[in-house]
């Protein structure tokens, strides 16, 4: 492999003025310029990025950290950070958390040592404390982790409400709720969602809210157990999409028809959801506006430390389809 050392040998220059053309910055005269490009182009070399980032201090590197990589969600919104991180020429890391903030942790110090330039985080259980010593921009990415980190979500309480409080004006008269894990911010906005339009009904038990973790197949066994022992139940909001499809699943192994004897309604708007039978009513979140705004915030904090922290929150909407 080619070295630097090489390319100057191959043009009669130093490293130095190899270096120069490398990173455009000092004067190189054109002939010169010329000449060095020749040899790289000759000797088919590649600057060594790991140098060059330890020289810079920028390795011009952005980590997204998802917690399951397997629900649909999160590669549509890792589309949308990857189109902007790569139109301002920086590499894209994507890392599976798992949830686990053990694993997060290691991918934070591994990156670390990399001179990774910014992180998007998506953790329900990262706490600030973690991120102490982080010496990079930090944006949090659909969960607040701290207030004092920019961070981009969605207004969950109130979109929840506004999936309840349809399937109650479609006629349903017993709504359940399956919800996420009870250590995710979302779940518990999303869940007092609910909650602010069934919690003074009459009919209203507690037993109607079951966590499926936001997991496919836990979901099909725990919804099942849900209208086995409730079949009373005539309306089901589920916490995301991926649980969503997972209730019709259940619904369909039960006999039960959907929407005739049971209404269904997810959150996110995946496009699974669309090509679900039947396809899923949900609370559409704006996917790759999420993750654009927040890969445009990051690159915010590392050309511009000094700028100020951003909680943005967006807009949501009802798209109604085949399971209601």
């Amino acid at each position: 492999m080619a070295t630097i050392k090489d390319v100057a040998n191959l043009a009669n220059v130093s490293t130095a003025t190899v270096s120069r053309v490398l990173n455009n910055n000092g004067y190189v005269n054109i002939d010169t310029r010329k000449h060095v490009k020749a040899a790289i182009t000759q000797l088919n070399y590649r600057p060594n990025d790991i140098a060059r980032s330890l020289y810079k201090g920028s390795s011009r590197i952005i980590a997204l950290f998802v917690p399951d990589i397997m629900n649909p969600f999160f590669p549509e919104l890792a589309r949308a950070v990857e189109d902007v991180t790569k139109k301002h020429q920086y590499t894209f890391v994507l890392c599976n958390t798992d949830d686990n903030p053990e694993k997060a942790k290691a991918y934070l110090e591994a990156l670390q040592q990399k001179s990774v330039d910014g992180f998007i985080i998506v953790s329900s259980n990262l706490e600030p404390k973690h991120l102490g010593h982080i010496d990079v921009p930090v944006v949090a990415l659909d969960r607040i982790v701290s207030d004092k980190l920019s961070s981009v979500t969605i207004k969950n309480r109130e979109s929840a409400r506004v999936a309840t409080q349809y399937l109650k004006d479609a006629g349903c008269q017993r709504i359940a709720h399956i919800c996420g894990p009870d250590f995710a911010v979302n779940t518990m906005e999303r869940l007092k969602g609910y909650l602010d339009v069934v919690k003074e009904e009459k009919w209203f038990l507690s037993s109607y809210v079951v966590c499926g973790e936001y997991n496919y197949e836990m979901t099909i066994s725990i919804t099942k157990e849900l209208l086995v022992n409730h079949p009373e139940i005539d309306g089901i909001f589920a916490a995301n999409d991926l649980m969503g499809i997972s209730v019709l699943k259940a619904a369909e192994k039960l006999g039960i028809k959907v929407p005739g004897q049971l209404a269904v309604v997810g959150f996110d708007g995946i496009a699974m959801a669309e090509t679900a039978t039947p396809s899923l009513t949900t609370i559409q979140q704006p996917i790759y506006q999420i993750g654009a705004q927040a890969a445009h915030l990051l690159l915010e904090h590392i050309n511009h430390p000094n700028s100020e922290i951003q909680q943005l929150k967006l807009d949501t909407k009802l798209v109604v389809r085949d399971s209601t």
